[in-house]
């Protein structure tokens, strides 16, 4: 009878804590997003750290680059946008006038319907109907400011992790048994790997795309198709492909409305550009670069995003690949290692098929890393010879 009477407890145990965290399911949301920050962060900060720097200083320079960056891309797309939409208010009567002036279908029905004058009494009751509308912007404020508390909560939590992560893994091995504790933290260490390859790799990609789609704004600029906030928009194109599977269309929207503002022409261009890009990351870029860093299949990457973004939204797919590469460590160490020592063929034969597909993609990523260090030696001996 105990047994069963310890079961039940352990059950109602389980489902209490459960039950607790789904009550705080977002500070959960926002721990985890905070965590897996940090661990990619980490080797950042380990480089610094490498080079005579204390932890805390290197954390310092990073969270002050992090911070340089937000101020500038605020700066950056704050007041041009402020400038551009002041202006636009000014120039709508024009822009009704010319419509009602153009001898076509759209033209013809600005001066049948009376378009222009509803336009432009709308535009001038506009001002009003938003003060009148007072529930609306407090609704609209308390999200912004939840946006905004969020988004601090995870800066002060990250920089917490950053600074506490050699701490917080030796503790975390206290929580295993004595006789499976090296095992345990073998464990440990490979999803840390496999997290902070993943923030890695995602940082490239992003930086990846914010870079070509600032080329590509130049060049049309060059070509006279020009478009304007050419570097906010590149930025925050890179800053959407961050969010997995819609994050690049995301940040294509902004450009392509700025684009057909300026013509169906530029328009048109940029969703071509934004589709043969989308295209060439998915199928090129983040292959070379995800298949050391997290070793998923293209079907377990779909499958972990539909899932994780299912149950949590945008900070589910966020996290998705993270928690996807997690668990595939647990089951081959915990799961097909067991297997083995069991003496099952079958996953002998599978164990050995991931350990070599391992140790293809750790052979190949250290060949493009010293390509890598080869290509900045030969510019920095053409830039400063004498060095």
């Amino acid at each position: 009878m105990s047994y069963w009477v310890r079961w039940a407890l352990t059950l109602a145990a389980v489902a209490a804590v459960l039950a607790a965290l789904w009550s705080v399911f977002n500070i959960v949301i926002l721990i985890a997003i905070s965590a897996v920050l940090a661990i990619g962060l980490d080797p950042a900060v380990r480089w610094i750290e490498a080079r005579g720097r204390s932890r805390g200083r290197a954390v310092t320079l990073i969270f002050i680059g992090v911070l340089a960056f937000v101020i500038l891309f605020v700066a950056l797309i704050v007041p041009p946008l402020v400038r551009q939409i002041g202006e636009l208010a000014d120039d709508i009567p024009t822009y009704v006038e010319k419509l009602g002036e153009r001898d076509d279908a759209l033209g013809r029905y600005f001066r049948d319907s009376d378009a222009a004058d509803r336009l432009q009494a709308f535009v001038a009751d506009l001002p009003s109907k938003i003060t009148a509308s007072f529930g609306t912007i407090v609704g609209v404020a308390g999200r912004v400011g939840s946006a905004i508390f969020n988004a601090v909560t995870v800066a002060i939590l990250m920089i917490y992790f950053m600074l506490s992560l050699p701490r917080m893994r030796r503790t975390a091995s206290l929580a295993f048994p004595t006789a499976s504790r090296s095992r345990g933290e073998a464990i440990m260490d490979e999803s840390i790997t496999r997290i902070g390859g993943y923030v890695a790799g995602n940082l490239l990609t992003s930086l990846i795309c914010a870079v070509s789609a600032l080329v590509v704004f130049v060049i049309l600029n060059v070509l006279n198709v020009g478009i304007p906030f050419a570097l906010p928009l590149a930025i925050w194109a890179g800053l959407a492909d961050l969010i997995p599977a819609v994050g690049a269309y995301i940040g294509a929207a902004p450009a392509v409305i700025v684009g057909f503002f300026q013509s169906p022409v530029t328009g048109v261009l940029l969703i071509v550009y934004f589709l043969a890009y989308q295209q060439f990351e998915n199928y090129v870029i983040v292959p070379r670069v995800m298949k050391n860093a997290v070793n998923l299949s293209p079907a377990a990457v779909i499958i972990s995003t539909l899932v994780f973004g299912s149950l949590a939204g945008f900070a589910g797919a966020l996290l998705a690949l993270p928690a996807a590469a997690t668990i595939k460590v647990v089951i081959v160490e915990v799961f097909l290692r067991g297997r083995v020592a069991e003496g099952d063929a079958a996953a002998a034969a599978t164990l050995h098929e991931h350990d070599r597909a391992e140790a293809e993609a750790e052979a190949e990523a250290e060949a493009r890393a010293e390509s890598r260090r080869r290509f900045l030696k030969r510019m920095r001996d053409r830039l400063m010879p004498g060095r």
